[in-house]
């Protein structure tokens, strides 16, 4: 042993990394102690190693005692995972699946039927591509004209702005919003409650939906059907993981990817067996279900202790961790009384937690990132199955196999979340869908056949990323903006999927305004992870406090 590196003393950071570590493992152990002491059924007084409260040795000053945070404290109370949490989760991480239907349920709605010709020349077969080029009365629609909208309101030959004004007004709906109610969920109404408002108004719009009688009234309905829905995914996503402790995160996380699955996987089903019915009641059976959906939410599911303690209602807090754990009212009380907890000042009003987020470099500087990535992955996410109709492909089919895809790519989250590295999978899946994205485009044979199979990849790809994106960014915000900067987060996404549709028409004429786009913008997105910190097991934060703590302590280990 070299005698002289013996004698050089700690650097700061050493010292700081290991006071922050005797710092953790004194709160955790402070908890222990008062949750076993308080569980033990024997009386105070014959503890043998423990102070009465009848002698006369007075108490430790306030000033010296060191109180746990409400992060740990928390993550303590929760404790074990057990069927209640895990109900709890299952319940909230249905709305997916209702998300999920009105997100894609255009597809079908608003598709262009099949046709024939009426009269056997040749006239009629030259110009079958071009159906406005025929006179009204030598075609007709393979089914009934009611099928959809396209059909039962003469759009077939309207230009492309009016076609397609009901999805982009839904996505314009989702834009506004996702910034208008973004922190609703963090200042005044709760998770639960903007759950259950959000889908109540989504059901209700899309029930009214089957009472539209042109496209105008139509359109303005699925505006406010992309409205309520904006917060859905995102209040669900956040209620469903502050329920659970950090070890369970990334699973429970991972059941919402399942459920907005199964709500993408019913929609070709469902169109296939109403093929010959109105489209009407693809919005009547989607939008019944979600209402008796909302009643549920209200009855049964309990708001998030973790939002709770932040705007301190304690009571309520421990009335729901009594709920969610075996862990008894006392106890919960003297943990709870025992923590430290400094509670927000900032004023509850529409953009408080927006102001929170932008007033802070920290959290400005991820909020950017974040966004940035989201703007790719929306941009690929939403614009892949709505590109579908450029590829000679089976439109069932075809939406079929992509809704399939999202099935995997829950599943490799669901197992192997915990071995991700949030930064490093959201690269790799980013920089997978931009290069099959861009393959995509070949049109040399056999490599042509193969675009299908290059599509199914790169949306798989970028479904994949998605769902890391979205626990990822839950890990990178403390509980009292959680919701908002999920929410931003979401907004660029649907911003990216609100450019998709003009990109797809213009790929009619050249697919690499549309695949070959989708590749490289996904693929440079991915690219500012760089910038954000990696969250990996790291637990969640409750306040901006915390949070900043955290982000000096990782300053000072790489300065």
């Amino acid at each position: 042993m070299n005698p002289e590196r013996s004698n050089v003393p700690l650097s700061y950071k050493t010292l700081a990394c290991s006071h922050n570590l005797h710092m953790q493992i004194r709160e955790e152990k402070e908890i222990y102690t008062f949750l076993l002491f308080m569980a033990d059924p024997t009386p105070l007084l014959c503890q043998p190693n423990l102070p009465s409260y009848h002698t006369q040795e007075q108490p430790p000053s306030p000033t010296k005692k060191h109180h746990p945070s409400l992060g740990s404290t928390v993550e303590l109370c929760i404790g074990e995972f057990n069927w209640s949490q895990f109900l709890q989760s299952v319940l909230v991480s249905v709305a997916w699946l209702f998300d999920a239907q009105q997100t894609f349920i255009t597809v079908f709605t608003d598709a262009l039927p099949s046709w024939h010709c009426t009269r056997a020349d040749n006239a009629c077969a030259a110009a079958a591509a071009a159906l406005c080029d025929l006179p009204r009365e030598s075609w007709a629609w393979d089914g009934p004209a009611h099928a959809s909208t396209v059909s039962e309101w003469g759009l077939e030959c309207a230009n492309t702005v009016i076609s397609g004004l009901p999805a982009s007004s839904f996505f314009v709906g989702c834009l506004v919003g996702g910034f208008g109610l973004a922190s609703l969920a963090d200042s005044s109404l709760g998770r639960k409650n903007m759950l259950f408002f959000s889908c109540l108004l989504m059901g209700i719009t899309s029930l009214l939906a089957t009472l539209s009688s042109n496209i105008w009234i139509y359109s303005a309905l699925k505006f406010l059907c992309g409205f309520a829905r904006a917060t859905i995914s995102t209040s669900a996503l956040v209620l469903a993981t502050e329920i659970v402790g950090k070890r369970r995160r990334g699973q429970i996380s991972a059941i919402g990817f399942f459920c907005f699955t199964i709500g993408f996987l019913s929609l070709p089903a469902m169109a296939y067996l109403n093929r010959s019915s109105s489209w009407r009641n693809l919005y009547l059976w989607t939008s019944i279900t979600t209402i008796i959906y909302c009643i549920l939410v209200k009855v049964f599911v309990m708001e998030s202790p973790r939002w709770l303690l932040v705007r301190g209602r304690k009571e309520e807090a421990v009335a729901t961790l009594k709920c969610i754990t075996s862990v008894t009212q006392s106890n919960l009380d003297l943990a709870i009384n025992n923590m430290s907890l400094k509670e927000e000042t900032w004023n509850v009003d529409l953009f408080s937690a927006l102001k929170i987020l932008l007033q802070n470099k920290w959290s400005l500087r991820r909020l950017v990132s974040i966004m940035a990535i989201g703007i790719g992955i929306g941009l690929v996410y939403y614009g892949l199955p709505l590109g579908l109709q450029n590829l000679s492909f089976n439109l069932y089919l075809s939406v079929t196999f992509n809704a399939l895809s999202e099935l995997p790519s829950a599943l490799i989250v669901f197992f192997f979340i915990d071995m991700f590295n949030r930064r490093t999978a959201i690269l790799l899946f980013t920089i997978l869908s931009g290069v099959f994205s861009l393959m995509s485009i070949i049109e040399v044979k056999p490599w042509n056949n193969l675009q299908i199979g290059f599509e199914l990849i790169s949306f798989f790809s970028a479904c994949s990323a998605f769902n890391v994106y979205l626990i990822y960014t839950t890990e990178l915000f403390p509980t009292c903006v959680r919701n908002s900067a999920l929410s931003m987060a979401r907004l660029a996404v649907v911003f990216g999927g609100a450019v998709s549709p003009m990109l797809v028409s213009a790929g009619r004429e050249n697919k690499f305004l549309c695949y070959g786009v989708f590749g490289l913008v996904i693929g440079f997105s991915g690219g500012f992870g760089i910038f954000l910190p990696e969250t990996k097991g790291r637990a969640l934060c409750d306040t901006i406090d915390e949070e900043e703590n955290k982000e000096k302590m990782a300053g000072n280990m790489l300065a």
